[in-house]
């Protein structure tokens, strides 16, 4: 046992001076200089800039590695670099790339089969990154990589500086999992630049080159024990707290993490693909940017108990079409999906697509901003059966003019001017503006879409008003600085997009519904429109000053309806303060300048409807003289309004039974009296009845007993038990006591 011993040791000894020859023997090989490596570094990630060369977002793109900027010694802790010289290479800066020293020492070592710290330096290491024919493998390094890992050590010794020796290694040397170079771990595990390590931070740091895949206990012992090197004695138990925390950080690292722009740079980045390390300067601008995502949350989280997680906003440039800011989700911390982004999710519209249905009829001449529509009841039969619309207020307005009926948003007048446009050349002239989602014709959709019931993106209706705001002529978005200008083309009648501009910025117009004081109106000319879809699911709030078109939605992007959040409460508080914000950078927004085309004309209304004024007209529709008989409803014979004759009712069994009444109504008929069946239901020009599963028959009687006019009508579902009735008052007919 001892004479084998002895060999070994023997033949430890004489490969230790065979190694020994060779390095001072062999020739020198050939490596790359420092500038050529540090040119040929590559990030992992694409940066995204601002416009003004800012970052914004760093995405990743290359999965092998998580590399980030190249960092250089100057910007690195003087505490790091202190303690990477000490674990890995003390005389670093006494030797020329192989310290003989060490060799001597690790030979010893080898001779009595006792462990000791190997004997690559730095240089060494440095080698081994730079040539892969170096690299380790399983077993280690095989005595002809030793040699010619010691070669090219020497090589860099002669042809680099320490200084470089230094930098190139912390930018290329591994460390834990997928983390390559200081860069990428300093801001993975402890949240800051290289130059903020301080000496725990260091010493973990140094501590995982050693064994980068190690336990924690492994790497906070390690660390502890350099620092005790170092001549800072620290508690061990905290040493290992801290290393935990660390590497915790790096399992659940995410390396798209948000920061200003992650749902823009994703859509970005799939319309222009970019290798790793890539720079492009987007047309966002960080401060909007910025002040936009803080407005949102802000905003979000005050309607919190409203029921409202999600919302999205997208602000333009008018002239040039540049995207100046983009936040597509209120982020992780309020909502449950903030990964989908709302500036290009489908949504329904609500009243959004008002403006480009009445701007369609006044180019087509079928109304003027004068004209008079019929805010009353209407029920209309269609293909899928009754459709009855109804205003956000559930009242009804009357006679109104065009002008007040958009501005106030009022939805009945907005179905009666679909009537004389049909929905397929609304249909026609929204996908013309860029809303791609409408695939369906426009019967699919029906007299509906006047009130937005159709799915759109806020991208594309953002781009659209824009379309407005400069007066019918349209443009591709632009995305980044390197895009081409906008090349125009002419989408919408300039005569008619300027009035509709016009209607929309006039509060006294929307006074009916939203107030002369109300977050829709600024200190400056803007034009603005609200939306709010079916079960308060989404609203929107749509509009442009001279200078930026800004559009923002709020909702929940699981499809949950809001509390009781309309757009005037919801989405219209960001839509200002976010235009605001742009619009004090740009100066004044004025009113702007009327088109060939449009004359003003002062109009008075015969019957008194609305006040006189001063109204834009399309040359040769002008008139001064407004009549009531222009409404279509003014020359109705008196009858029932509804239920229509032959309409079929359903039953909802998931609606409590107080919540459906089916309302009579009447027009024209004084002291209407209704008879259901035979029996006297009740008195009044509108009734609320119970409905009642069966067959029915309606009379419509006068004061005198008179039959104006009869209809049928049927009631099918389940046999809902009726609300209690007050004491002393008799079930109404057709129901059984």
């Amino acid at each position: 046992m001892q004479r084998s011993g002895w060999s070994m040791a023997s033949k430890r000894m004489r490969g230790a001076l065979l190694l020994a020859a060779l390095l001072l023997s062999g020739p020198c090989l050939a490596l790359p200089g420092f500038a050529q490596v540090k040119a040929a570094w590559r990030s992992s990630d694409v940066i995204v800039q601002d416009r003004h060369g800012q970052p914004l977002q760093r995405w990743r793109v290359d999965k092998q590695g998580r590399r980030q900027d190249w960092v250089s010694l100057v910007d690195t802790s003087p505490a790091l670099r202190q303690a990477l010289v000490l674990s890995e290479d003390k005389r670093f800066y006494q030797h020329s790339g192989v310290d003989w020293s060490g060799v001597a020492a690790a030979a010893w070592g080898n001779l009595w089969n006792t462990r000791t710290r190997g004997a690559s330096t730095l240089t060494m290491q440095l080698a081994g990154l730079l040539d892969q024919e170096l690299k380790a493998g399983r077993n280690g390094r095989s005595l002809w990589q030793k040699v010619g890992q010691s070669w090219s050590a020497a090589w860099l010794e002669q042809h680099w500086s320490k200084a470089e020796i230094l930098e190139a290694y912390l930018n290329l040397v591994a460390f834990r999992g997928e983390l390559v170079g200081l860069s990428a771990l300093s801001s993975t595990l402890f949240g800051k630049l290289p130059s903020g390590l301080n000496q725990e931070e260091s010493a973990i740091t140094v501590a995982l080159i050693r064994a980068p895949n190690a336990p924690a206990e492994k790497v906070s012992a390690r660390a502890c024990q350099l620092l005790h090197e170092l001549g800072q004695p620290a508690r061990c138990d905290v040493v290992a707290i801290h290393t935990s925390q660390a590497l915790a950080r790096s399992r659940a690292a995410n390396p798209q993490a948000e920061q200003d722009a992650p749902h823009f740079t994703r859509k970005l980045l799939q319309r222009q693909p970019m290798a790793q390390g890539g720079v492009v300067r987007s047309t966002l601008d960080q401060t909007l940017q910025r002040y936009a995502t803080s407005v949102l949350r802000r905003q979000l989280a005050a309607l919190a108990q409203r029921n409202v997680q999600d919302g999205a906003l997208v602000v333009l440039d008018n002239t040039s079409g540049d995207i100046l800011a983009w936040v597509g989700s209120s982020g992780a911390a309020l909502s449950s999906a903030a990964e989908v982004d709302g500036v290009t999710a489908l949504r329904q519209a609500g009243s959004t697509l008002k403006p480009f249905l009445y701007q369609l009829a006044l180019q087509r001449h079928y109304l003027t901003a004068a004209s008079l529509l019929n805010d009353s009841p209407l029920d209309l039969q269609t293909g899928s059966g009754l459709y009855a619309p109804q205003n956000y207020a559930k009242d009804f307005k009357g006679l109104v003019s065009a002008r007040t009926a958009l501005a106030a948003s009022l939805n009945v007048p907005a179905v009666r001017v679909i009537e004389m446009v049909g929905p397929q050349a609304l249909r026609d002239r929204l996908t013309q503006l860029g809303l791609s989602s409408l695939q369906q014709d426009g019967e699919y959709y029906g007299y509906s879409l006047a009130l937005g019931a159709a799915d759109i993106r806020l991208l594309e209706l953002a781009n659209a008003y824009r379309t407005l705001a400069n007066q019918g002529r349209a443009s591709a978005l632009r995305w980044t600085m390197a895009d081409p200008p906008p090349r125009w083309q002419r989408q919408l009648d300039a005569a008619s997009s300027f009035i509709i501009a016009d209607i929309l910025a006039d509060r006294t117009a929307r006074a009916r519904t939203f107030g002369l004081d109300s977050v829709l109106s600024t200190r400056y000319w803007s034009a603005v429109k609200t939306g709010t879809s079916k079960d308060m699911r989404d609203n929107w709030a749509v509009g442009f000053s001279r200078q930026f078109t800004v559009a923002s939605w709020v909702g929940n992007s699981n499809g949950e309806p809001m509390w009781d959040v309309s757009g005037m409460h919801g989405a219209a508080p960001i839509w200002m303060a976010v235009l605001d914000k742009a619009q004090s950078a740009a100066g004044p927004s004025l009113p702007p300048s009327a088109p060939a085309g449009v004359v003003r004309q002062l109009v008075r209304y015969r019957g008194g409807e609305e006040a006189e004024r001063q109204e834009w007209f399309l040359a040769g529709s002008q008139r001064s003289l407004i009549e009531s008989a222009d409404s279509k409803a003014t020359t109705q014979s008196p009858g029932i309004v509804s239920p229509l004759d032959g309409s079929i009712f359903a039953i909802d069994p998931d609606i409590p039974p107080a919540n459906q009444r089916l309302l009579l109504r009447a027009r024209g008929v004084v002291a209407a009296q209704w008879w259901l069946d035979g029996k006297l239901l009740g008195k009044g020009a509108v009734l609320r009845w119970f409905p009642w599963p069966g067959r029915h028959r309606l009379e419509l009687r006068d004061g005198k007993g008179g039959k104006v006019e009869a209809v049928g009508f049927e009631v099918r579902g389940a046999m809902l038990k009726p609300p209690a009735r007050p004491p002393g008052r008799s079930m109404p007919p057709g129901m059984p006591h």
